[in-house]
């Protein structure tokens, strides 16, 4: 990418870092609150709570409950000019709860907010950063409802970093490009009709055979979809008793995809497989779809930016802007889909086998050198952040690879054939 570096120089760097070292104890009390603290989506109230008296302590005004919403919230400072924001997680999983290191996101991007906003006072230039605290990742499509309310309307460029094992880093901390894949999710439900399994089988019609023919039939065209994809469900109601012919059944289904187009014509054809199923066990069957996670679209420009601040921070990152996608999704893509955005990784000491989503990794989401690692990305994404409201030619590159970005949306992106492995490379 041909990027003007001017307005990234040494006394900028130097003025963020500090302005997050100072802080390092607020930030790691934060992180330890919303780590001992897991909620699930639209719970996380703690947290909410937490990261608004923090901000509010500090003199930031926040919006709590921002956009309608229980567990949002949005903090700006600055006036007039380019809009940088950063997004916050803070939810957890079932059981095992912060799995996904969502602690050290919030932690993350708190930390840019800050920082970026305390250069934005020094050297008094136009523009503002905005903290929105973004509920239910994991599934509940928190984003999707910010997007709807306009939360991202006017914003120039959305950050956030993502932590996972540092495992493959191959002597990086993190990776600056990380495509990944849209996610369509959906419940099917078969109705059929209840009868005595033993005395009068005839009369019933059979959802549990409707859900594994159904079952059988999507396992059966994973042979035949491309490398990237996945598809995988759960028969989430089978019967109650094996004396009754079981009249209701309903299966729960991720599909995915290198794009918004490709994930819904694979999901046509998951369905059909279960339409077959009805139309051989005579059940009536329906599909609502839950929600779509979009692909994340890097944007070049930002991903260029913040790799090239890390190097100069001294914690470089890799940036390959032919980066294959990682086989996972997040709602942060429905926003790349919004405005110039990105997700980064950072690569996090775990024990073998302690991947995201594992309780080990909710361990290692909890230790003080993951703290301690997660500075250094904030540093980084406060530093693009400043290169973006301060430098116009650089703000005019972000905008045109969004555009150029966006020309090619709707066109099949299923030559991405495979995907970028564990690890941050």
């Amino acid at each position: 990418m041909d990027i003007k570096y001017g307005t990234q120089d040494e006394s900028i760097i130097d003025f963020i870092k500090q302005a997050i070292e100072e802080r390092n104890a607020i930030l790691h009390e934060i992180n330890r609150k919303i780590h001992e603290n897991p909620e699930l989506g639209y719970e996380e109230f703690k947290a909410h709570d937490n990261v608004a008296s923090l901000l509010e302590n500090l003199d930031y005004k926040v919006t709590r409950h921002a956009y309608g919403i229980q567990t949002a919230l949005m903090a700006e400072f600055g006036f007039g000019g380019r809009v940088i924001a950063f997004n916050a997680e803070y939810d957890a999983l079932p059981d095992i709860g912060h799995a996904c290191g969502h602690n050290l996101i919030a932690t993350m991007s708190i930390g840019a907010f800050i920082a970026l906003a305390e250069t934005l006072k020094k050297y008094k230039i136009q523009g503002r950063v905005r903290l929105l605290g973004t509920p239910a990742e994991e599934g509940g499509g928190g984003k999707l409802k910010l997007i709807e309310a306009g939360a991202y309307s006017d914003v120039d460029a959305c950050m956030m970093i993502h932590p996972g094992p540092e495992d493959g880093c191959a002597g990086y901390t993190g990776d600056a490009y990380m495509p990944t894949l849209a996610n369509k999710k959906f419940t099917v439900r078969f109705t059929g009709k209840a009868a005595h399994a033993s005395m009068s089988p005839w009369q019933g019609v059979n959802a549990l055979d409707a859900v594994v023919l159904g079952y059988n039939g999507v396992s059966a065209l994973r042979q035949q979809i491309l490398p990237a994809q996945r598809i995988h469900g759960v028969i989430s109601e089978g019967g109650k008793r094996p004396n009754i012919i079981t009249a209701h059944t309903s299966l729960d289904y991720y599909v995915r995809s290198t794009s918004l187009k490709s994930a819904d014509a694979l999901m046509e054809r998951v369905v059909a497989c279960f339409e077959g199923a009805a139309i051989q066990t005579g059940c009536k069957v329906e599909t609502e779809l839950i929600n779509t996670y979009a692909d994340v679209r890097p944007n070049k420009p930002i991903s260029t930016l913040y790799a090239d601040a890390m190097n100069k921070i001294g914690s470089p990152v890799r940036c390959d802007v032919n980066s294959p996608p990682v086989p996972g999704s997040t709602d942060q893509g429905n926003v790349s889909y919004e405005c110039p955005a990105f997700q980064g990784y950072v690569g996090i000491p775990a024990d073998p086998g302690s991947y995201n989503h594992t309780a080990g990794f909710t361990a290692a989401a909890g230790a003080e050198i993951a703290h301690k690692l997660c500075l250094e990305p904030a540093k980084g994404m406060a530093v693009a952040g400043w290169q973006i409201l301060s430098d116009e030619s650089v703000a005019t590159q972000v905008w045109k690879d969004f555009e150029e970005d966006s020309k090619v949306r709707d066109l099949d992106e299923d030559i991405r054939v495979s995907v970028k492995g564990g690890g941050c490379c």
